[in-house]
């Protein structure tokens, strides 16, 4: 929230596909300094289009390939109008490395999404309605979208979260990472101790802590069956929003 962030060189590359609905292109962008990579949809039609960032659940980077994600998503909302940038996030695709993102808890792929609004304001294409850019992020990407709401409040119009993910860290790292002994786990709490070490920390890595600053109506979709991200995380969510008088809606979904 201290930093200043930046988000600019949005270019198109190679043409991936052509429907009659819109083209798909590789794109790079800047975010922060790093390249990040990603793709863009852009509809057929006079624009300019409204423009969506969408930011993708976890995959492995070591198999992740460009665009990876959200397909559905990615050719429904192009089909609907809006100019779409998928970002793949830093580590992944043809993106700069961080080696630090991990043990940082991934704070990095927030930059990524802040800079990508960033630079699709900036691009001058006229394809984009820069005045009008919504955030969709699904799983992990849910997290993303909490906190970029509360690191940049007021950089884009409005947020979606599809099955997302906890909005504290630490209830991610238990449900998902050390159930697998995942080795970052380790890193992480050497690095910055655990909750119980340090809670002063694992309190202001939560957006939680921050619902105050946020200033975007949120949407928050979840299935009730859900046991990869549990709805209660949900719904923790949409509690703390509302008493905070944030403009929020939670609707589940049966299943």
């Amino acid at each position: 929230m201290q930093r200043k962030h930046t988000g600019s060189g949005l270019r198109l590359g190679a043409m991936l596909d052509r429907t009659s609905a819109y083209t798909r292109y590789a794109v790079t962008y800047e975010a922060n300094g790093l390249t990040i990579s990603g793709i863009m949809n852009i509809p057929e039609g006079k624009g300019p289009f409204p423009a969506l960032v969408l930011a993708h659940g976890y995959i492995d980077p070591d198999v992740y390939f460009s665009g990876q994600g959200m397909p559905r998503e990615q050719d429904r909302l192009a089909r609907g109008g809006y100019v779409v940038l998928h970002t793949d996030y830093r580590n992944h695709a043809r993106s700069d490395d961080d080696p630090a993102n991990d043990a940082g808890l991934r704070l990095g792929y927030t930059e990524d999404v802040i800079g990508a609004a960033l630079a699709l304001r900036d691009s001058g294409r006229p394809e984009i309605d820069g005045d009008r850019i919504g955030l969709f992020g699904r799983s992990m990407g849910g997290g993303v979208v909490y906190n970029t709401l509360v690191v940049a409040p007021g950089l884009f119009d409005a947020a979606v979260v599809y099955a997302p993910v906890s909005a504290r860290p630490e209830e991610n790292i238990d449900h998902f990472q050390r159930p697998d002994g995942d080795p970052l786990v380790t890193d992480i709490e050497e690095k910055h101790g655990t909750p119980e070490e340090n809670p002063a920390f694992w309190r202001a890595v939560s957006p939680l802590t921050y619902v105050d600053r946020v200033t975007e109506p949120l949407l928050i979709q979840h299935g009730t069956a859900d046991d990869t991200c549990p709805l209660t995380w949900s719904r923790q969510v949409a509690a703390a929003f509302e008493k905070a008088g944030k403009d929020v809606e939670l609707r589940t979904h049966a299943g």
